[in-house]
């Protein structure tokens, strides 16, 4: 697979403040896609300032967001990483790398958290849960994909149907049925961007929207 080329899909809710710091963090050769998914903080016009592609998707929800970037992107292998400036897209390329030379069909990356703050307590509960009732299906996870890559084509015929919170616990579970090769990297997780706040572990409802949705997922 080529790796000249690697689009990266950004999740956007009102992020206006994360996004400088997340798109000047790319590598070379990764170009941005912001998918605006309703925000009112211009988020889209700084993402636009800032020479990312800017894709909008009205319809609410995180998996619709990152579905809509995923048929937006062009490159074989795509990532998605969130925008809130939690994460260091410069740790992509180590993903990218597993998915380009053959060894994973997906490479996700496993959130460590650089200090107790940063991940509050009802959100690292929800994980465990959920990254448990994973690892019992056959997955080697102990999280759920805050950061991942894989090849474009093949996340698309995987058929991921979830365009809520649920999507990357769905992703991994039909990869599991798929028989894929999954690869997890430790990769920081740091305190957002001030003045941006967390739809999941910024708050216990957040988290228990966020579980709920999952819960749909494991049960189908």
């Amino acid at each position: 697979m080529s790796t000249d080329h690697v689009d990266v899909v950004l999740p956007c809710l009102n992020e206006a403040g994360a996004l400088p710091g997340v798109l000047g963090g790319l590598p070379a050769g990764y170009h941005a896609i912001v998918v605006d998914n309703g925000s009112t903080d211009g988020s889209a016009e700084v993402a636009a300032g800032l020479g990312a592609r800017v894709v909008r998707e009205p319809r609410p929800g995180y998996g619709a967001a990152v579905h809509t970037g995923l048929e937006a992107a062009t490159s074989e292998v795509v990532c998605f990483v969130d925008a809130d400036g939690s994460l260091d897209p410069g740790e992509l390329p180590r993903l990218v790398a597993a998915v380009a030379r053959g060894e994973a069909e997906l490479a996700v990356g496993r959130g460590m958290p650089v200090a107790a703050r940063v991940w509050p307590w009802h959100a690292r509960a929800g994980n465990l849960l959920l990254a448990g009732l994973l690892r019992r299906r056959g997955l080697p996870v102990h999280d759920i994909a805050p950061m991942r890559a894989v090849g474009r084509t093949a996340l698309l015929e995987l058929g991921v149907l979830d365009r809520a919170f649920g999507y990357p616990l769905e992703m991994l579970i039909r990869a599991a049925r798929a028989g894929w090769r999954v690869r997890e990297f430790d990769v920081a997780y740091r305190e957002r961007a001030k003045g941006t706040t967390s739809k999941v572990s910024g708050s216990v409802r957040g988290t228990a929207r966020a579980v709920r949705d999952m819960s749909r997922v494991l049960a189908r």
